[in-house]
Formats: structure tokens, sequence, C-alpha cells
């Protein structure tokens, strides 16, 4: 995937008066979402209104880290329905390796397109696993009115092979991208 290098200029979460709101989209079991909510974000998670089994998994996660304020809501990527249209505008939306097939790029973007026409200045944040050198969002990204900035890792020491004591990431290339609304404010 290309994108533009740089450095984000943004303070990161604390766990005192951390009052973003975040929107996690493809949540799986939502753990970068339940941080943000621990570090007091209001936060609304997100997986696939097709999948209910991963919408509870969601609910799930929230009961059991005992963040029960968490909204769970049920979004399909590419299309706007009821529960899109109801997310209030968010400051950041998280999206924990959800550009793992290319054929839902687009579909990805589109919805982040829709957020970002509710708030111009919302960011999404984006880890992924690097699964192919031929795939890029560079295209979409200009399509879409979007610009992205690839954070290095090794800016937050996330560049190693284990991290808190896991095997993650362990020999997998892990990239980390900024995307924004390309519209000048």
């Amino acid at each position: 995937m290309a994108c533009m290098s740089g450095l984000v200029r943004r303070s990161w979460p604390s766990t005192s008066g951390f009052t973003d709101e975040f929107c996690q989209i493809g949540a799986g079991v939502s753990l970068p979402g339940i941080l943000a909510a621990k570090c007091g974000a209001e936060v609304i998670l997100s997986d696939s209104s097709e999948l209910p089994h991963c919408l509870e998994i969601c609910r799930q996660s929230c009961q059991m880290n005992n963040v029960p304020q968490v909204d769970v809501v049920g979004l399909t990527w590419g299309h706007v329905g009821r529960d899109l249209l109801a997310i209030p505008p968010q400051d950041i939306i998280l999206a924990s390796d959800v550009f793992f097939e290319p054929e839902d790029f687009e579909d990805i973007l589109s919805t982040v397109y829709f957020l970002m026409q509710k708030n111009p200045k919302v960011q999404l944040w984006s880890t992924y696993q690097v699964r192919s050198a031929d795939w890029s969002l560079e295209a979409l990204l200009y399509k879409w009115d979007m610009t992205c900035v690839h954070i290095p890792l090794e800016s937050f020491d996330a560049d190693k092979e284990d991290i808190a004591e896991s095997t993650l990431p362990g020999r997998h290339t892990v990239e980390m991208l900024v995307i924004s609304f390309g519209k000048t404010l």
C-alpha cells in the first residue's frame, strides 16, 4: 500500500481527560476500541451487520472488560444503512487489520468517506499486516479525496518482533496509517 511518509503531530491517548469519540470499524474482538473506552473515550464498536455473531462477540468483549457504555452497531462496508446514518460525528476511526482483501478496500474507504462528511477533521487510524507488495490504496485514496500518512512503528517502539511479551507481530510486516479527508478546511 502506497502512502506519503511523515509523522503525525497528535498526542496519543492518556488515561486522564481523554474524551475523543471513537468508532472502531471491523471490530472483531474489539481490543483497540475497548482500550480507548478504558482510557475514557466515547466508543462505538462496529462489525458487519451481516455477521450477527461478530456483533455478539463485540458485546461480550465489552461485558468481560467492564465497559457496558460502549455501543455496538452493525455496519457493512460500502452500505449506507440506518446504523451508519445514526452514528454522530467522530474524532477518530480505528481500523485494525481491515485492509486484508483488496476487493473490500473501496467499500471500507466509502464508509469512512461517509463518516468524514459528518466531521471533515476525523482521522482513520489503521494498522494492518502487509500481505502483498502489489496491493495499494493510492488510487482509491485519490478517488475518495483522502490523504494518507505512514506512521513509522519505531516512533512508538512497536518495531520489534515481540510486543508486550507476545509473539506479535512476529516476522510479519505491520504498517500504521493515518488517513484524513483531503479537502481544504
